[in-house]
Parts: C-alpha cells; structure tokens; sequence
C-alpha cells in the first residue's frame, strides 16, 4: 500500500513540475518584452537559431547560408540554420504543437505573409509583440508605410517585421516594343495589335493572380477595393469592370484566350522562345538575372503603369513555442540592418528589394544605394517605392481568384 501511495505522490510531483516548467516558459517570453535590448544582446550570443521557410530560390539560400549567416556568427556568435520547408507545412507543424500544448518547437524564425500570417495570427500560433524592442526596426522602419503595418490588409501589431518587398511589373523587348503600355486601356492595343502574343498564368497561380488584381486596380481603382470584405457578391458587382476588360482582351490572347498557361514559369520560358512578347513577375530584379544568364534577351525591360502596380512585403515572426526568441530578435534584427539590406538588394548577390525607407537614411546610406546598380532591365528602387499600391486583404484574393475561374476560363 505504502509503495503504491509513494508511486501516485511521485506522479503528482512530475505533473506539478512539468505544468509548472510549461507555465515559467510562457512567463518567461511575456516577461522577455519587458527586458531592455543589452539583455536581449547577451542572452542571445553563443545560441543557434532555427529560420524555416520557402528554399526554392537558389540566390536567396545563397545569401542566408553565405553573407548573413557568416555575419550573425562574426558579430554576436550566433549560429544560424537554415531549414527549407513550404510554408503550409510550417503552418501546420507549429498548429500542431499548439494543439499539443508544446513549448519546446523547434522553429525560432518563420518567413511568412499573406493568408499565411492571416491563419498564424487568428491562431495564436506566434510570438509577440516584438517588432518595437528592435533597434534597426525603429531606426529604418516607416512605422506609417500601409506595406509595414499591415500585411495584405491584416494589422502586423508587432508580430512581424518586415524582411524584403515584392512589386508586380511586366516586361517587354524594348527593341521589338516601342512604347510600353501606361494603363490597361494602351495594354490592349498592345494585345489587338500582336494577336496570340500575349497571355498570362490561371489564377490561383500566385504570378497570374497579381496581374488580374494589378488590372482591377488599373480599372476599377484601389480606392474602391481597400474596404471591401469577403462577401462574394460586392466584390463581383465592384469589380465587374475589370473582369469585362478581361473578357474583352480575351480572343486576343494566346490560343485565343481558351487556355492559359498555369505557371509563372511558364511563361517566363514562352517569352524566351519567343512565342510571346510579354512576361512578368512579383519580383522585378529577377528580370536582371534572367538577363545575364541569357535566358532574355539584353534589350528585356521592366515597366509599371501610370496608376502604379501592386507591391508587398513579406515578413519573418517567431512562433509562440520558439526556444531561442532572444536568438530570432537580434538575428531579425540584423536582417534589418542597412548592410544586410543593402547586401541583398545587389542583383548579383539576391536582387531582394529592401525595407527601409529611403527618407531615414543617412546621406552617406542614400549615395551608397544610388551607386549599386541593379542591373539593365530593372526598375530603379526609389521608383517602385513611389509607385506601390497595396495589397487586398488576404481572404479577398481566393474569392477574386474564384470569379475570375468562373467568369473567363469557362466563359462561352
């Protein structure tokens, strides 16, 4: 009797102790936004941080396992981890901890936006507020920027901070091209006038999603859209415009508009092979790289039109069960720091578009990211910082994508 008294006392103590293990963990992250940033500098030298997202773009591996990994590791002694996986499975993981009740993860840094922070934040699945304890945050950060606080409609409050921007452009031979449409209405005398030389990628496909949105703006304006919410009907009635306009270019289009190519990719290697005079992307400076890898043509150039064209920004957050979250701070916060950006904006080295604002840097900042020339083709940064237009809030995009499959594919 005695041994099995002794047996249940011994189990209530380890409960006691792991329950109360699990709650000092969530103490001590709550109390962690309380500490000054030399706490968060000392505590966070000689760890290892674990970064997870998208690893499919070899330039941007390049810079986070070269430049920024030797830089953390020279400066603070951190070692950083670079861990490819697609961000749903992230998404899922870190749901499933969270079900599970564990503060043990093994993710300290997350790249994330877009309905993807939307699920992660309405989950509870992250970290924060945070961004306001980082010094290169408030150093270089335009607070005010809708790109900066909010992300695709979605309030950030502190639970990311921004890592790089993305800006949707299209690009012609400027050689076959003589001017570049301005608006959408000088798109489609582009289009009549090279019949069966113009198309874009279906919807949901992340490329041809933007371009029919970056259309809706140039029609219907983004005055009209940035309120809308999620009901089916409003949105369709708003948009109507545009989704006529697409309807109109259609015959016009390759293969006449009855089938379209379902990958960004693509039609980046229709453009090459010349079956078309058009290709785009979210990410401007990539039009640089395919140019010196010979995959375009030299004379290859970006444009934006008049109204502008539709920019974001992606983000990194740290999770809620995240155990270095000293580590994930400074290395965010290193990732912001003017070097870093100005590393990866080199088209030779990434191309990535910086954060910061231009305004707050200084005038010897300013000269040194004149200088770097991203390359012939691109669009200069200033340029497409003047001329972003926001993204849609996150759960309107899957219902544009929804009308545009019902209103142009299978149009009669």
């Amino acid at each position: 009797m005695k041994k099995i008294v002794s047996i249940i006392i011994s189990l209530i103590l380890v409960l006691s102790f792991t329950a109360c293990g699990s709650k000092s963990k969530e103490n001590a992250s709550a109390n962690l936004l309380d500490k000054d940033w030399n706490y968060i500098l000392e505590k966070a030298k000689g760890t290892a941080v674990n970064f997870y997202g998208f690893g499919g773009n070899e330039a941007t591996n390049r810079w986070l396992d070269g430049a920024f990994t030797n830089k953390l590791k020279e400066k603070y002694n951190i070692k950083f981890k670079r861990v490819p996986m697609d961000i749903e499975d992230i998404i899922n993981k870190l749901s499933g901890e969270k079900q599970a009740e564990s503060n043990d993860g093994s993710i300290d840094i997350v790249w994330i936006n877009g309905e993807n922070f939307y699920t992660a934040k309405n989950s509870k699945l992250l970290f924060g507020p945070f961004d306001e304890k980082l010094p290169n945050y408030n150093k270089y950060i335009d607070k005010n920027a809708e790109d900066m606080k909010n992300d695709f409609g979605l309030s950030t409050e502190g639970y990311e901070a921004p890592f790089g921007r993305a800006e949707f452009v299209m690009a012609y031979d400027k050689s076959k091209i003589k001017n570049f449409p301005k608006n959408h209405e000088e798109l489609f005398q582009l289009i009549k006038s090279n019949k069966g030389k113009f198309t874009y990628p279906a919807p949901p496909d992340f490329t041809g999603s933007a371009f029919v949105r970056n259309i809706i703006y140039d029609v219907v304006g983004y005055e009209k859209l940035k309120d809308l919410d999620a009901d089916k009907e409003k949105i369709e009635k708003t948009i109507k415009p545009a989704i006529d306009y697409l309807k109109k270019i259609k015959p016009y289009l390759w293969k006449e508009g009855e089938t379209y190519p379902s990958t960004a990719a693509m039609i980046e290697n229709m453009y090459s092979d010349k079956q078309i005079i058009n290709t785009m992307t979210y990410h401007p400076n990539s039009i640089v790289e395919k140019i010196n890898n010979g995959q375009y043509t030299k004379t290859t150039k970006a444009y934006l039109f008049d109204k502008g064209n539709i920019g974001n920004t992606n983000f990194l957050a740290i999770p809620f069960n995240s155990t270095n979250k000293v580590g994930a701070m400074v290395a965010i916060n290193e990732m912001l720091s003017f070097e870093m950006q100005k590393s990866k904006y080199d088209s030779k080295i990434w191309g990535d578009l910086p954060v910061f604002d231009n305004n707050k840097l200084s005038d010897k900042e300013k000269k040194e990211i004149k200088s770097i020339n991203a390359g012939d083709g691109s669009i200069p940064q200033s340029t497409l910082q003047k001329n972003r237009l926001p993204e849609l809030k996150a759960e309107i995009i899957p219902i544009i994508e929804k009308i545009w499959l019902e209103n142009i594919p299978g149009e009669d």
